[in-house]
């Protein structure tokens, strides 16, 4: 695996993990932040990668602080 993809995953287990503490599922973030269900799955799955700017959507929709979604181990 590389470093890439290590990091994406790693994202996208801190989104799936603070999207379930405030108890919304995937099609509810996705309405939220008007971005596709399945664009949440990749991102969660971490065969995407977002940006900037989608991760502040994100960051806002779930009521946390961009830098929280890049607090990663």
């Amino acid at each position: 695996m590389d470093k890439r993809s290590n990091i994406n995953e790693k994202i996208g287990k801190k989104i799936a993990e603070l999207r379930k503490n405030v108890q919304l599922t995937q099609e509810q973030l996705a309405i939220k932040t008007n971005l596709d269900r399945t664009y949440i799955g990749y991102l969660e799955k971490g065969n995407r990668s977002p940006s900037v700017a989608t991760a502040n959507k994100i960051a806002r929709a779930l009521g946390v602080s961009i830098s929280d979604i890049f607090k990663v181990d």
